[in-house]
């Protein structure tokens, strides 16, 4: 809901219905909700003529269901009753749509939703009440396949278009809701339970690579464990209601039911150009929905996800998104022949493309939770390989791809090393557990003996250089073969094959990255557990008079919170302060590490060596120069970003880190004094939020800015560099800082050959000196023109680097005076009640402390049948 669209006329028409003298901060998301709602089944009550005893009392469970009884909005529901009756405000269309202004799509659907409920109140849902939610529906714009969903669904009618079912599920999902309000959860709930059971996706036997049976286990798990936490929510959202439980716990269960909402596999698939890439995509999916060429085609990320129908959108480097067609997806996926053929690295690193996300709906492996990410190949030039670096980081498992008649060539074997070290946070010398190597076009391997020979070539090159590790990580498939077959639905050896190499992948996502990032959601909500039965504790020892905060001790507390406040300030004050100080020294060390620059290139120039003729192929000759300059360059700012950058910042970023501990350590000191005093449990409380640990975490052994400035731009962290196995950051800076040093050499080379190198041809040591040169000048003079836009980009990373860590101690500070307010707003609930609300309390207690026990046992036992 965005609030920022509420107008005059809005809370004109809010302040008539409640009236209530209501600023417009006071128009919050749950109110405008409660208002349309009013207007909207008041409108169906009346539609008909008639009142009936079955409205009426739908109307009072509706609003009981919604509010709870100490609500501060259940005092306004009458008088808005009452005010919406009078003034018939339901019969004004103006007035609904200026009520539901602000409205999310989902959140007018769920408003309607509750029409249809209402019109099926007394047993049939009439013509006029049915013409009137049309007419509603129509102005707010709700597709009117929904309203077909909702009339069968409260009438009791068969559903034929299940599609659309699914979607209204999807869209009234409670979770959709939960950075609204607690009203916003209930009501979506209610709703969902009064649908038809979602339709389960119907499986497209013809185009089926395999049935995915333990991926889908995993996702059951995923989601029990995500309605576990929607329970936890409503139980957390109960507690804060009456001020009895932190509203930060509310806000963290929600952060873990994102991300399990969001959760899935990512599996990227990498090679260089003529290995395949896009057969196998389209053989993964059962359908042709890659571009393929015979040229290098994948000019961007294309991630391929499930949805509820087939649509692309195309999101760009600015913000903005945008739905285009199949057809101009293959388009926009891929890269103009002229620049495949070429080397016109200009047009992906100034392309606007950030990434193409393709939806599905019946995409098989993509259904049951899987996102392949399809990204520019390896090694087919400098600018695609650096796109490709960017997704490294995110993914689940890789698959490599290699030609069956040339199996893992040197090139390959120094990209599978670069990936294996990527893929161990930087331990070279560990073999990688989620690489799987793909020997495409094994039909061309027609005698069983080429087949031995080149499996044990692979096995033997795997094992010796400590590669990869795991049961089942090599397979050898034909992806053009095995598509063919999906797609005719017959089964042959290709198809068994890739078969067995799916069931390997599933295998793998399901026993071995699964069930890590269930634990890791399922620590998290036993953190949050754990502190709400603290804080249960403490307010029932509070009721029961064994913790009482005296005056004396809440004024100490509000001394505390702000001293905490001021060591947020000061934090903050010493963080802008180092932080300037280490611009300042970066500036003066990159403007003398730059002075020297132009004479160590230019010496280093002299010795680059090329195989290519100057005569036959002086274009690959100048590219390959061009290359070695742009080589040299990175290598130039790596070194200084390690021996000088680091050092720069890592000194001011220790100095930081030593104060936040400080600071930090004084608020838990003032915690534990409590704790002894009053045997209270703050510092527990503190730690099972997590912030302890996290600040723990904090301190640097090395300051990795590297990977940070890489992170800044939405890098892998770890580098290939795209000139070979050489440039690291600098790479990334050079080309995401739209620097395009390759295509101005190329550019100035092409001119300068039939000119200055047009003479002289048996003179190959002079042709050699004048190309280096010529390609060193025009290198040189583009960096030197675009040095400032790298070191802005240096700059920010600076800046970002002590923001994180301002922000993780703001963090920690936040939470801590949060624990603050929870026991004052304990003891202040206590005080204001006699001892029979004192009981009534007690009682509403041991039933929250036993729904976080079951919620608890609900947790174990997804664990327990997951890794079963």
């Amino acid at each position: 809901m965005d609030t920022s669209l509420i107008s005059p006329q809005t809370v004109e028409l809010v302040l008539l219905l409640t009236g209530q003298k209501l600023r417009k901060e006071d128009i919050t998301p749950p109110l405008l909700f409660l208002a349309a709602l009013v207007t909207v089944l008041l409108g169906v009550i009346h539609a008909d003529g008639t009142v009936s005893a079955e409205e009426k009392q739908r109307l009072r469970t509706t609003f009981t269901e919604l509010i709870p009884a100490n609500n501060s909005l259940r005092p306004l529901v009458m008088p808005m009753v009452k005010s919406v009756q009078d003034r018939q405000v339901y019969n004004k269309v103006t007035a609904l749509l200026a009520l539901t202004a602000c409205f999310s799509e989902e959140e007018k659907l769920l408003l309607i939703s509750f029409g249809y409920q209402m019109s099926a109140a007394d047993g049939t849902i009439d013509d006029r009440e049915k013409q009137y939610l049309q007419n509603i529906a129509n102005r707010l714009g709700i597709a009117g396949r929904f309203l077909t969903v909702l009339e069968a669904s409260f009438s009791n009618q068969a559903i034929s278009d299940t599609a659309t079912l699914a979607e209204v599920h999807s869209l009234l999902a409670p979770a959709q809701f939960q950075s609204l309000d607690s009203m916003f959860v209930r009501a979506a709930s209610h709703i969902i339970q009064h649908l038809p059971a979602k339709p389960k996706q119907q499986k497209n036997h013809k185009n089926s690579v395999s049935s995915y049976q333990e991926l889908k286990k995993f996702q059951e798990y995923r989601q029990q464990l995500d309605a576990v936490c929607g329970k936890l929510g409503l139980t957390l959202r109960d507690g804060s209601d009456r001020n009895v439980l932190s509203p930060n716990l509310t806000e963290e269960v929600t952060k873990i039911s994102r991300k399990l909402e969001s959760q899935r596999f990512r599996v990227a698939v990498v090679g260089e150009f003529s290995k395949g890439k896009s057969t196998l995509l389209n053989a993964l999916l059962g359908e042709e929905i890659q571009p393929v060429r015979d040229i290098p085609c994948s000019g961007t990320v294309t991630v391929l996800t499930y949805g509820l129908q087939q649509r692309v959108i195309c999101k760009y480097k600015d913000g903005r998104e945008e739905e285009i067609s199949p057809e101009q997806y293959k388009d926009k996926a891929s890269i103009s022949e002229e620049a495949a053929l070429g080397s016109f690295g200009d047009e992906i690193v100034n392309s606007e493309i950030k990434e193409i996300i393709f939806e599905h709906p019946n995409l098989e492996l993509c259904t049951n939770g899987v996102e392949i990410i399809d990204s520019p190949g390896l090694n087919e030039q400098a600018e695609r390989t650096l796109v490709t670096e960017q997704v490294l980081k995110t993914t689940d498992a890789v698959i490599f791809l290699t030609h069956a008649q040339n199996a893992l060539t040197e090139k390959e074997r120094e990209l599978l090393l670069y990936l294996k070290k990527e893929l161990n946070q930087g331990k070279d010398n560990e073999a990688a557990k989620s690489i799987f190597v793909l020997v495409n076009f094994a039909d061309l391997l027609r005698r069983e003996g080429s087949r031995k020979q080149v499996r044990e070539r692979v096995e033997k090159i795997v094992k010796e250089q400590i590669l990869i590790v795991g049961e089942n990580r090599i397979h050898f498939i034909s992806a053009q073969s095995a598509l063919e077959a999906i797609l005719e639905g017959r089964e042959n050896e290709y198809v068994k094959s890739f078969q067995d190499f799916t069931k390997s992948l599933e295998q793998f996502l399901t026993v071995e990255r699964g069930p890590i990032a269930l634990n890791q959601s399922a620590a998290g909500i036993k953190q949050i557990i754990n502190t709400g039965c603290d804080e249960l504790s403490q307010y029932r020892e509070i009721l029961e008079g064994k913790l009482t905060v005296s005056p004396g001790d809440k004024a100490k507390i509000f001394e505390q919170m702000a001293e905490a406040s001021g060591r947020d300030v000061k934090i903050r004050i010493l963080a802008n302060e180092l932080r300037e100080e280490a611009v300042g020294e970066t500036i003066e060390s990159w403007n003398e590490w730059a002075e020297g620059l132009g004479d160590r290139l230019a010496t280093k120039s002299n010795k680059w060596t090329s195989e290519h003729n100057h005569i036959l192929s002086q274009d690959k000759l100048i590219l390959n120069y061009a290359n070695q300059f742009v080589l040299e360059l990175t290598q130039e700012i790596d070194i200084w970003i390690e021996q000088k950058l680091q050092f720069i910042v890592k000194q001011k970023i220790e100095n930081l880190e030593l104060k936040i501990k400080e600071e930090i350590y004084a608020i838990r000191q003032e915690f534990q004094e409590f704790d002894r005093r009053l045997s209270t449990s703050l510092v527990t409380q503190f730690k099972n939020l997590g912030i302890a640990e996290k600040l723990d975490r904090i301190g640097i052994g090395g300051l990795d800015i590297a990977p940070s400035i890489d992170s800044d731009i939405g890098g892998a962290g770890g580098f290939l560099g795209g000139l070979g196995l050489g440039g690291a950051v600098a790479a990334i800076l050079l080309a995401f800082t739209g620097l395009g040093i390759i295509p101005v050499i190329l550019g100035g080379l092409a001119s300068a050959a039939g000119g200055s190198f047009g003479f002289g041809w048996l003179d190959v040591d002079g042709i050699h000196v004048q190309i280096k040169q010529k390609v060193f000048e025009l290198g040189f003079k583009k960096f030197d023109e675009s040095s400032q836009s790298i070191f802005d980009k240096i700059h920010e990373r600076i800046i970002a680097v002590f923001e994180e860590r301002v922000e993780t101690s703001s963090g920690a500070i936040a939470q801590a005076m949060s624990l603050w307010e929870n026991l004052l707003e304990q003891q202040e609930k206590r005080d204001r009640q006699n001892q029979a609300e004192c009981e009534v309390q007690k009682v509403w207690l041991a039933e929250k402390r036993r729904e976080l026990q079951e919620i608890e046992r609900q947790i174990e036992a997804v664990l327990n049948q997951s890794a079963g």
